[in-house]
């Protein structure tokens, strides 16, 4: 199995490229260019990591190329899965799931799955009655 280190060219994103089995130079460097294309956008923090792809030694299985990469975006960890069946083909959906995953991840994550504060807890005072009723008294007897 051999190892290959192909870092990153940029100063504001440290990514490491390894490729682990037979995997050619074309593929890496293909890798490298999605990878590049996708962690070293205007507006990210600072992003580090290492991304692994790697080739499989059994020729019978169907999706024998799988690719790792397990990123640090800012304070916030990505890690992003993929399998497939041709080199490109892995990269291509790697790229896909990991600019979502660092888009997400250098945004602060999605809004609408933070918690709200309870207007007990931040001391909002509750809203008055609108509309109709904000005229009306109860007449309801106790």
């Amino acid at each position: 199995m051999t190892d290959r280190d192909a870092g990153a060219r940029d100063t504001t994103a440290v990514v490491h490229v390894r490729a682990e089995g037979e995997v050619g130079e074309e593929a890496l460097a293909y890798a490298r260019s999605k990878i590049d294309a996708v962690v070293n956008r205007p507006g990210l923090p600072a992003v580090t990591g290492e991304v692994r792809i790697t080739r499989a030694a059994a020729h019978h299985a169907d999706h024998p190329w799988s690719a790792v990469a397990d990123l640090q975006v800012g304070r916030n960890g990505v890690v992003v899965h993929a399998q497939e069946a041709t080199s490109q083909e892995v990269t291509d959906r790697l790229q896909d799931r990991l600019r979502r995953q660092v888009e997400r991840a250098g945004h602060g994550g999605n809004a609408a799955h933070r918690p709200v504060t309870p207007p007990w807890r931040s001391g909002q005072p509750a809203e008055a009655p609108s509309g109709r009723d904000a005229g009306q008294q109860d007449t309801r007897s106790a």
